[in-house]
């Protein structure tokens, strides 16, 4: 009898180049991606011990964390400015290759690789960056990586890794009006906790997963590593294809046709067993927000910041600070508090459905004057979209500014920080303290919520 196995099991299991006794599996790497923050250590490893880049047609490398999102797209921190500099020196040397800042291919690297079909189903994927996780969504093995495991995988084409546990989360039944694959994801956080799925590998399941769309898709993916999972992947459907078909590095003709019929054996079998399952209700997922600092910390919109009393005592402590930090209350209700910025981006929520999404609620309404507004396209792919559909205008008449594709506002190592105390609506995957800036308060978001947000000034839910 063929033993039954999971989604993970047989991606991993066909990467596997040899399991070393009471140590890691040496795991074959398909697709390393690099980016300019955690790539020049690694390439100065190989430099140190003189060997070269193994295979180099396997690594796609673009800069994304230190690109400005305004016009002018002008670097002027030194050492973001080195670091883009070297990433482009280090490719040109050892043979990568490299979509440079401002070109055409560039954007930030979790949303480029799946648009361009550099990401495909049965893949195992990684990049010196937490939230690889998003290139799961199309059913392949995706981790973030730390450098010296970069150098390995440039070096080898293969990293010693321990194989995680399994858990599969089924989201089953039909989401409420308004609430997204965003709010999907700030609900299991809430649920799980943000270590919830620390050492698994996390399959997305049920009704409510196999409705959404790729982009959906690549948002719950994207935020598994805020649950302490290390890959989160999803089953390839006729979604998936219908997605990946005719994108630039993907099969084409006959090679296309195979891949599809290998692609759709990625499924967990029906009688395969995971180390843990856990099932949702689809209905009881409303719109959220986070009220703390950490992705977990969050709540429905209609919802109360939870009272002291409702706190275990362990964790009252780290709850007060927190609200401390966020200039909040036990038991206030953050609907209708006036905001100071919002962001429309990241590889969370900076693809060309989020701006459709934007774009459907601020049509025909202009921005509160109190809010300043960061929308900022996730790739240069994106942004041409945008602009063939028309969206721009939309924005445009609504008082809102299309920037330059960037990881922008989602971490404070490029211009567009918040500033200290103020408190900024976002689309991100991280709400920790400083993430956006020295002092910045963050509330998470789907992008339905920041545009009905934008527009009112204060918190509000987007009423379909």
């Amino acid at each position: 009898m063929k033993q039954a196995r999971t989604l993970f099991d047989k991606i991993w299991d066909a990467h596997v180049v040899q399991d070393i006794e009471d140590g890691p599996t040496q795991l074959y790497i398909d697709r390393l991606y690099c980016h300019e923050v955690t790539s020049p250590q690694a390439f100065d490893t190989l430099r140190d011990k003189g060997i070269g880049v193994y295979r180099p047609d396997q690594v796609v490398a673009m800069p994304d964390h230190n690109t400005p999102s305004d016009q002018q797209q002008c670097i002027n921190d030194p050492v973001g400015r080195k670091q883009v500099e070297t990433l482009q020196r280090n490719c040109e040397e050892f043979g990568i290759k490299h979509f440079a800042m401002g070109t055409k291919d560039n954007g930030i690297i979790h949303v480029v690789g799946p648009e361009k079909g550099l990401s495909l189903p049965g893949m195992t994927i990684v990049c010196g960056d937490s939230h690889t996780s998003t290139h799961g969504a199309v059913g392949a093995i995706a981790m973030g990586i730390g450098t010296s495991e970069v150098a390995q995988v440039l070096a080898s084409q293969c990293i010693l890794q321990a194989k995680p546990k399994t858990m599969r989360i089924n989201i089953e039944g039909t989401l409420p009006a308004g609430s997204t694959a965003k709010d999907v994801a700030l609900y299991l956080m809430a649920q799980m906790t943000t270590s919830g799925a620390t050492g698994y590998a996390v399959e997305y399941a049920g009704s409510a997963v196999r409705s959404m769309s790729m982009e959906g898709r690549l948002t719950l993916s994207n935020l598994s590593i805020e649950m302490g999972s290390r890959a989160g992947l999803i089953a390839p459907d006729e979604t998936t294809f219908a997605y990946l078909k005719g994108r630039e590095y993907a099969p084409k003709g006959k090679a296309w046709d195979e891949a599809v019929e290998q692609w759709k054996q990625l499924y967990s079998d029906p009688d395969a067993v995971f180390d843990k399952e856990v099932t949702y209700r689809a209905e009881d997922i409303k719109p959220r927000i986070t009220y703390g600092t950490n992705p977990g910390a969050g709540i429905a919109i209609d919802e109360c910041i939870p009272t002291l009393e409702e706190v275990p005592e362990t964790e009252r402590q780290q709850f007060l600070s927190q609200l401390e930090y966020m200039q909040f209350k036990p038991g206030q209700k953050l609907e209708g508090l006036p905001i100071d910025y919002v962001f429309l981006g990241a590889c969370t929520n900076g693809r060309i459905e989020d701006f459709r999404a934007f774009a459907s609620v601020v049509k025909g309404r202009k921005k509160a004057p109190n809010v300043v507004a960061w929308l900022v396209p996730g790739s240069w792919k994106v942004r041409q979209q945008i602009i063939d559909e028309g969206i721009d205008k939309v924005l445009e008449d609504a008082g809102f500014e299309l920037r330059l594709p960037s990881c922008s506002a989602c971490l404070a190592m490029n211009p567009d920080k918040v500033p200290a105390g103020k408190l900024c609506l976002s689309t991100s995957n991280r709400n920790f303290i400083g993430r956006q800036g020295p002092g910045a308060r963050t509330i998470l978001a789907s992008p339905l919520t920041v545009a009905e947000s934008a527009v009112t000034g204060v918190i509000t839910r987007h009423s379909v």
